[in-house]
């Protein structure tokens, strides 16, 4: 019997964990079993194609809210070709209303409910001696053209009994390689699928090293741990965490999803210790309103929270993700702009605002009439309005999201950014709000933007304020630009200084041997020729340095020529994406 398990991943750098746990689970009974990888901006000929071309006799899909329209497309038009086909689903998109999903969708022969490595294995196993499968807990099968239900939970396997999903796998190390130490979470949050099961099942702490082993000789980019919370056991996650930093291999960085609250101070002493980039935190707070969090189960001191972070950030080493939630119980707009600016004030490498889905299965789901909640009907099935927001508030909360995205979250305006916060608004929210209100009268929403063009327009919103000192944002502009682009040719709209001789004294400068040591000792006995291609040096008329240390002297500063070194030879831009010294030429 030939099995196919089919994946669509969201992005062409994912990969499907699922598919491989079921790959090992069945392989030795059914050794045919592939797995295809396909992704949402696949045509769907092309996989149509693929998945015939294979000839399987069971055909697998991994379900979620971003590909499950998608996948019941294929189901349908793949049946019609190939009749005797069992198509079985999986997947958390299709664990709850399975019966109804099947009712409404005649190509699909069984749904796996729940955790399916061992009802999987039970399933193509009676499926192969053409067997009843009705007692099978954890399915929703068809016969006789009626839909069953045999039971609402699946028959699991211990974490320790989950076989290694890569093992022997030609792993593609410019891929993500998505790891679980853990099932389950401690927590009980109403808009989390986690809210529907209860416990935590933890891999044997040696098998997770032995396995961390195999993925880093294979020197894949990135290991993203999916478990929930990741620190939830801190002895268990530190174990790990130092036995990644033993064995850190100079490539492979690791991401997490931490519950900062939660991190103690042995801990952070350690994550000091850690190199820039290996690891990424993603830190969910979602809210910091009290009634919101009380209303969605969601246990938190912020004040720890915030005192974690700021630590964390101090130490320059770790890209701290944090989450905030757009449309949960109890926060309005105003209420929504509190948390903004309360979780904007720890200045992250990423700020996320995404936008409440309402998953099938979960607490806020089951209860959405207590919220009046208006939802989509199709997946990702995202709030429209609630009793706290309404649809045009949530359109100007998108707005706000989308200038969080193109211009803090790319890393590239933090200078100009905080220039203009500290010192011309009384809170962060208002300036991303105005922001976009700039960028939506403009039309600057109907069309593509090149890096260039999104430095023209912040300046030429800076411009449209009417805010004093614009020649020194011009200089704290074209800093930030050069901290992150490596080019000769910088945009005319940012003024430079240019000298007959400045060019001679930056090769003199290269060639002087203190300075080299000094500031570029990676350059050692690399000739100046070849220095010179892989900096560049500028001349400000503002000491920006400063400016960027206390956005507050941004109003008072004071003309003051300054030349700045770029150096863009960075092990890792998880934090920064270049160094940059002030220097001084001889005469």
């Amino acid at each position: 019997m030939k099995v196919l398990l089919t994946a669509l991943n969201a992005k062409y750098i994912h990969t499907n964990l699922a598919i491989r746990y079921l790959k090992k689970s069945v392989e030795k009974l059914f050794p045919e079993t592939q797995t295809m990888e396909f992704t949402i901006n696949h045509h769907i000929e092309y996989i149509l194609a693929e998945i015939y071309k294979a000839h399987p006799d069971v055909l697998c899909f991994s379900c979620y809210i971003w590909n499950i329209d998608m996948v019941l497309e294929i189901c349908d038009s793949i049946k019609k070709v190939m009749p005797e086909l069992t198509i079985i689903l999986g997947g958390p998109e299709v664990s709850f209303d399975a019966d109804v999903l099947m009712k409404n969708n005649d190509a699909i022969d069984i749904v796996v409910i729940g955790d399916g490595e061992l009802t999987f294995k039970n399933l193509l196993d009676t499926l192969y001696k053409y067997g009843d499968y009705s007692e099978i807990p954890g399915i929703v099968y068809r016969a006789r053209g009626n839909v069953f239900f045999t039971s609402e939970h699946s028959d699991k396997l211990k974490m320790v009994e989950l076989p290694f999903p890569y093992e022997d796998e030609a792993i593609d190390k410019d891929k993500i390689v998505y790891y679980e130490s853990s099932r389950g979470c401690p927590f009980n949050c109403q808009y989390c699928l986690s809210s529907s099961f209860q416990g935590v099942d933890y891999l044997p702490i040696e098998r997770v090293k032995e396995e961390l082993m195999y993925l880093l000789k294979t020197e894949v980019r990135q290991v993203k741990f999916v478990d929930r919370t990741f620190n939830a056991r801190k002895e268990y996650a530190l174990e790990i965490m130092k036995f990644i930093l033993e064995n850190n291999n100079g490539i492979t960085n690791f991401h997490f999803e931490v519950t900062a609250d939660l991190i103690d101070e042995e801990m952070l002493i350690f994550l000091e210790s850690v190199p820039t980039g290996l690891f990424q935190f993603e830190i969910g707070i979602q809210s910091t309103n009290e009634e919101t969090l009380k209303a969605i189960d969601r246990k938190m001191n912020f004040d720890i929270l915030k005192k974690i972070v700021i630590r964390i950030a101090s130490y320059r080493n770790i890209h701290q993700h944090l989450d905030l939630i757009v449309g949960l119980p109890m926060e309005d707009y105003y209420s929504f702009r509190k948390s903004f600016n309360d979780v904007f004030a720890l200045r992250p490498e990423k700020l996320q605002v995404g936008f409440l889905k309402l998953l099938k299965g979960s607490g806020l789901k089951i209860n959405a009439e207590k919220y009046q909640y208006v939802y989509s009907s199709k997946p990702p099935y995202e709030v429209l309005q609630s009793n706290a927001l309404n649809y045009g508030e949530i359109i100007r909360l998108k707005g706000v999201e989308e200038m969080i995205e193109t211009y803090w979250n790319s890393r590239i305006f933090t200078a100009s950014i905080e220039a203009i916060v500290q010192n011309f608004y009384s809170n962060d929210f208002s300036f991303f709000e105005e922001l976009w209100k700039y960028w939506n009268n403009r039309g600057h929403q109907h069309q593509a933007h090149s890096k260039n063009l999104l430095y023209q327009i912040l300046l030429d919103f800076y411009m449209e304020q009417g805010f004093e000192g614009l020649d020194v944002f011009q200089e704290v502009l074209k800093f930030d630009y050069l901290k992150n682009t490596r080019s000769s040719s910088i945009p005319s709209f940012l003024p430079r200084i240019i000298e007959d001789n400045f060019k001679n004294k930056c090769h003199e400068f290269l060639q002087q041997e203190e300075n080299i040591h000094k500031y570029l000792a990676v350059y050692t006995d690399i000739p100046a020729k070849q220095i010179i291609k892989k900096v560049h040096f500028e001349k400000f008329r503002y000491n920006v340095v400063e400016l960027e240390r206390i956005p507050k002297l941004f109003k008072e500063a004071v003309k003051k020529n300054t030349i700045l070194l770029f150096d863009y030879d960075m092990e890792s831009k998880a934090i920064d994406h270049s160094k940059y010294y002030e220097v001084s030429f001889q005469d």
